[in-house]
Formats: structure tokens, sequence, C-alpha cells
């Protein structure tokens, strides 16, 4: 299974970006192979839409769940749609290798 996580930077101990759409970096975690890959938003500085179309990024790429300090509330019935799983982290003090760390455990 493939998780997207939002960061502030591309290392395992960036904190998570709050932000969904406007997330600094996507990480996706590939918790069958066990592989962890960093990239850009390509969509940070859209004026509209930015997180419509980071969902159908990350979809394309094979997520079945996003985690994320926030998400705008259009987001809700595209991710719904595309049965991707959205999860929801107020601890924002928690780093990318805490975040896999805690998936893994389930």
């Amino acid at each position: 299974m493939k998780v997207a996580i939002t960061a502030l930077r591309s290392s395992l101990e960036s904190r998570i970006d709050n932000h969904f759409g406007r997330s600094a970096y996507f990480v996706v975690y590939d918790n069958v192979r066990k592989s962890i890959e960093f990239f850009p938003n390509p969509f940070l500085s859209m004026t509209e839409g930015a997180g419509a179309a980071a969902v159908q990024l990350l979809a394309d790429q094979g997520v079945s769940q996003i985690v994320s300090g926030e998400f705008g509330f259009k987001i809700k019935a595209l991710v719904d749609s595309l049965r991707i799983q959205m999860i929801i982290l107020k601890e924002s003090d928690k780093t990318i290798q805490d975040i896999i760390d805690l998936l893994e455990k389930q």
C-alpha cells in the first residue's frame, strides 16, 4: 500500500506540512517495497485547485492514503470518489520518520 504524507522539507527529519494542497513536498511511502520517495509539490503556487490537482497526482501514483494536518473543504468528495483515505494528523511536531513508524505498527 502506498501512503502520501505532506512534508515541509525533503527529509525524514522534516515535520509534517499542515497544508495539503499547498504543502512544500509530498512523501510517498510504499509499505510493501519499503521505499520512500520525496518530490516537490508542483501545484504549490496555483491560485486555485491546488488540492484537487495534488489528489489526482497522488491517485495516479497509486496512493491509497494521504496523511496531512488539514485538507481543503473541497477535497473530501474527491478522495472519497477515488477511494483514498484521508488521515488528519493534528500533532504537527511529528516527523516524517515518526509517521512512517506509526504506519508500520498498523
